[in-house]
């Protein structure tokens, strides 16, 4: 028999409480600091006191877990009977967290492979809960890691900000920051590419960038109904060619920060336009996330089974 592999991850995760305990997935917050003072993500603060603290510019700031963190979390999973553990973690380019899990894996009681999955929010959401699936079906630690970078490598996540300024304070816009000047005076569409964010149009107004961001969405999750979800989620072209199983299921989740009607009211459109939709999860971004894209952020994660 394989050995039981349990599933660790991050608070930027964003798993509901049920999804958490219904696959026993264990959570390692990361910090978010006001003011210099520390509150624990999920638990100590919420997004709309983040989005709070931004709009009277005070100052916000994140950290990662420490080593320790994860250590306490490798031991309690080994003594709940793991017998090996896999760690999925945001992007690399985003936190030092992947770091911190590493080195805690390093004197776990039990083998620990860590995951840089390049996803953040429920483009590693979904990517957690493939892992876990494995998991449950009995798979060994390669088999899981191999199942989450399948579902990470289809995974695409797009969102529109009001604004790159909270991007570009916390030096979260990558390529995108060449062109920060000239984005202030457009409503920008970015995209989650290779594990950074990247800057993928350029609109003129808020209603306008809402609906083409609707548009991509469709055109992607259509392309991955059809078959065509072989372009790669962490970098490929939008509604790019590529081979798949047709017919397959594609979730989506709606994320946003201080912006729950306009959320809302994306996702109903997209439950009507979206066919093979799977699973819709509406939800806003943690505290970590929304300290460095800002109120009004509006995003969408597509992912096909």
């Amino acid at each position: 028999m394989p050995p039981h592999v349990s599933i660790v991850t991050d608070s930027t995760a964003y798993l509901s409480p049920q999804a958490l305990t219904r696959h026993a997935i264990s959570l390692v917050p990361l910090t978010v600091v006001i003011d210099d003072e520390a509150f624990e993500e999920g638990t100590d603060i919420s997004a709309p006191a983040v989005a709070r603290a931004l709009q009277r510019r005070r100052p916000v700031t994140t950290s990662r877990p420490s080593p320790a963190e994860f250590t306490a979390a490798y031991e309690a999973a080994a003594a709940a009977g793991a017998q090996a553990i896999v760690s999925l973690h945001l992007s690399a380019d985003f936190s030092g967290t992947y770091d911190a899990a590493t080195i805690a894996a390093k004197e776990a009681p039990v083998p620990v492979r860590v995951v840089d999955t390049g996803m953040v929010a429920m483009a590693l959401g979904f990517t957690v809960l493939a892992a876990a699936e494995a998991a449950e079906a009995g798979g060994s630690p390669d088999d899981v890691v191999a199942a989450a970078e399948r579902r990470a490598a289809a995974t695409s996540a797009f969102f529109y900000v009001d604004t790159l300024d909270y991007l570009r304070r916390g030096g979260r816009i990558g390529a995108a920051q060449a062109l920060f000047g000239s984005a202030l005076a457009v409503k920008p569409l970015l995209r989650l590419a290779d594990g950074r964010i990247e800057l993928l149009e350029k609109v003129r107004t808020a209603s306008k960038a809402v609906t083409r961001l609707e548009e991509i969405v469709v055109e992607r999750a259509g392309a991955a109904v059809d078959g065509g979800a072989g372009d790669r989620g962490r970098g490929g072209a939008v509604g790019g060619p590529g081979g798949g199983a047709a017919g397959r299921r594609v979730d989506l989740a709606v994320h946003h920060l201080a912006a729950a009607d306009r959320a809302a009211a994306l996702a109903e459109r997209l439950r009507s336009r979206v066919p093979g939709l799977g699973e819709l999860v509406v939800s806003e971004v943690g505290a970590v996330i929304g300290a460095h894209a800002g109120p009004g952020l509006l995003g969408v994660v597509v992912s096909p089974r």
